[in-house]
C-alpha cells in the first residue's frame, strides 16, 4: 500500500482533520493500493491560500520558461511510464496496454505545451493612425481549480493543467476521491522538474467540502471540471452567481451510426473498441449503434462475435482485453441498467450478467453486454450507462438515424460508419456534437484539436485540448500607445 498526503505549497501534507480513506483494486477488493487524506474545506483554503501567494511571481514568469518545466516534466513522465502504467490500473482498473497509452498521453500533452511556450502571446493590430500601436497582451486569470474524474486519471489533469500553467496560473486541482494517486502522481513529476512551490496545490477529498469551496472562493478566478452533468450543473450555478469563469464537460450518450453500405466488418470493429474498450468508463463511449434494418441483423451478429472474443479480467495480466468496472456502484449501475431494458422491451441479445468465477470472484466483472430492438424513448437510449454496454437501434433510413441520433439531450462525440462521402458529410453539418468521427471510434482523440461538447455536454464556451485551451486559462488586455508626439 502507498501512502499520500495533500501536496500544499510544495509539501505532502496531511488532512487537518487526520482522516484517512483507502482505495482497493477494482480487480481484486482484496488489494489495497493506497491511503488518502480525506481532506475538507480548511484543506482547500490552506491550498487556495498557498496559490494566491504563488501568483505573483509564476505569472512574472515567461511563457518559455514556464513551458521548459513542462517539458521536463514530460520527459519524468516517460522515464516512469511503465511504473505509473501499473499503479494505473491497480487503482482503477483499466488494462495495462489502455493505461500505458494514458500515461504517455498524459507525457504528450505536457510536451505539446511546452512546445508552443514560444507562441503564447497578444498580437499586433493595425492602428488608423500613424505614430500609434494597437496591441493586446494574454494574462494568466490568477489562481484556477480544476476537478477531474476517475477515468482518466491522468490524462484529464495533464490536459487541464498543462494550459493552465503555461498561461501562468496558479492551480488548486481537486482529483477524484476514486483515484487520485496520479495527479498526485504529476504534482511530483512537476516538482521535480522545477514548479516552484505552491504554483500547482492538490487536495484529496470529498466534492461537496473541497469542489464547494473551489467553485465559491472568490479567490479562484475559474473552475474547469469534467464530470456528470448533475454536478456540474450545481458547480456552473456557484460559479456563474459571483461571474467567475467556468468551463464544464459532462458526459454523452453517444451514437455510432452504422448505414446500410456501411463495411459491416469495420463498423462492427470500430463499435466493439469505442463501446467496449476502457470497459465502456469513457465520456465518449459509443453506446448507441443506429443501424439501417436492411443490415441490423447482419451487423448484430458480427459485433456479438466481436464481444465474444474480449477477454475480462484483471488488466495487469498478459492476454486481457477488458478490466472491471471502477467500483461497486458503477458496476450495480450497469447490471440495473440491463435489467430496465429488458422490461422496457429491449432484447438481451449478449452479454448482461456478472463474471465472478476463479479469479474474477473478488472483483467487478461484467460480461460487455449488447441489447437489440432498443427504441428511442428507451432510457438505456437516453441515459448515460458508464460500462460495457451497447444498445443497438434499427430505424428505416439515413435520415431516421440522425433524428434519433439528435433525440438526446447531450452531444459530446457521435461517428458514423458509410462509404457515401455525400451522406458523411451530411451528418458532420447536422449532427449535434462537438466531436464528429467519420469511419472512426468515437473515442480517442487529437491532442491538438479542440474538445468539448454541445447541449447538455457542456457549457459550450472554451474548449479544451489543442492551442485553443489556453483561451480558458487567460485573459486579453488591449493597449494603445501613442508615440507620434
Amino acid at each position: 500500500m502507498i501512502t499520500y498526503q495533500n501536496f500544499i505549497a510544495g509539501e505532502s501534507i496531511a488532512a487537518q482533520s487526520g482522516k484517512t480513506f483507502q482505495n482497493t483494486n477494482p480487480a481484486n477488493t482484496r488489494e489495497v493500493v493506497a491511503q488518502y487524506p480525506l481532506s475538507a474545506r480548511e484543506d482547500a483554503l490552506a491550498a487556495i491560500d498557498a496559490a494566491q501567494k504563488a501568483a505573483p511571481s509564476w505569472a512574472a514568469t515567461t511563457p518559455p520558461a514556464r513551458g521548459r518545466i513542462l517539458s521536463k516534466a514530460s520527459q519524468i513522465l516517460e522515464s516512469r511510464k511503465a511504473e505509473l502504467a501499473e499503479l494505473l490500473t491497480r487503482e482503477e482498473g483499466k488494462t495495462l496496454a489502455e493505461a500505458t497509452g494514458e500515461v504517455q498521453r498524459a507525457a504528450d500533452i505536457f510536451r505539446f505545451f511546452g512546445g508552443i511556450s514560444y507562441t503564447l502571446g497578444g498580437q499586433t493590430i493595425p492602428h488608423d493612425l500613424p505614430g500609434n500601436l494597437l496591441f493586446t497582451r494574454r494574462e494568466p486569470l490568477g489562481v484556477v481549480g480544476l476537478i477531474t474524474p476517475w477515468n482518466f486519471p491522468i490524462a484529464i489533469p495533464a490536459w487541464k493543467l498543462a494550459p493552465a500553467l503555461l498561461a501562468g496560473n496558479t492551480v488548486v486541482i481537486k482529483p477524484a476521491s476514486q483515484a487520485p494517486a496520479m495527479t498526485l502522481e504529476l504534482a511530483k513529476a512537476l516538482a521535480e522538474a522545477g514548479l516552484p512551490k505552491g504554483v500547482l496545490n492538490v487536495v484529496v477529498g470529498e466534492g461537496r467540502t473541497v469542489g464547494a469551496e473551489l467553485a465559491a472562493n472568490p479567490a479562484v478566478a475559474a473552475l474547469s471540471f469534467t464530470g456528470s452533468y448533475k454536478i456540474g450543473h450545481q458547480l456552473h450555478q456557484v460559479l456563474s452567481h459571483r461571474m467567475a469563469r467556468s468551463q464544464m464537460e459532462m458526459g454523452g450518450k453517444n451514437p455510432t451510426i452504422v448505414l446500410a453500405d456501411a463495411d459491416l466488418d469495420l463498423a462492427a470493429r470500430l463499435v466493439t473498441v469505442a463501446g467496449f474498450g476502457l470497459t465502456g468508463q469513457a465520456c465518449t463511449a459509443t453506446s448507441r449503434v443506429i443501424v439501417e434494418k436492411s443490415v441490423a441483423e447482419a451487423f448484430t451478429q458480427k459485433l456479438i462475435e466481436k464481444a465474444k472474443a474480449i477477454v475480462v479480467g484483471n488488466g495487469l495480466k498478459q492476454g486481457i482485453t477488458m478490466g472491471p468496472a471502477v467500483n461497486e456502484q458503477e458496476f450495480k449501475g450497469n447490471l440495473d441498467y440491463v435489467d430496465i431494458a429488458q422490461k422496457e422491451g429491449a432484447t438481451l441479445v449478449h452479454g448482461g450478467k456478472q463474471l465472478a468465477e476463479g479469479d474474477l470472484a473478488h472483483g467487478y466483472f461484467m460480461e460487455p453486454t449488447i441489447l437489440g430492438n432498443v427504441t428511442a424513448t428507451m432510457r438505456i437510449a437516453q441515459e448515460e450507462v458508464f460500462g460495457p454496454v451497447i444498445a443497438v437501434m434499427p430505424v428505416e433510413n439515413f435520415d431516421e438515424a440522425i433524428a434519433v441520433a439528435n433525440g438526446v439531450d447531450v452531444g459530446l462525440s457521435a461517428s458514423i460508419v458509410t462509404r457515401d462521402i455525400k451522406k458523411a458529410m451530411t451528418y458532420a453539418e447536422r449532427i449535434q456534437a462537438g466531436v464528429v468521427k467519420i469511419n472512426q471510434i468515437s473515442t480517442g482523440l487529437a491532442l491538438q484539436a479542440p474538445f468539448g461538447g454541445v447541449k447538455k455536454s457542456s457549457t459550450d464556451s472554451f474548449k479544451e485540448q489543442g492551442p485553443g485551451a489556453i483561451e480558458f486559462y487567460t485573459k486579453v488586455k488591449t493597449v494603445y500607445l501613442d508615440y507620434s508626439a
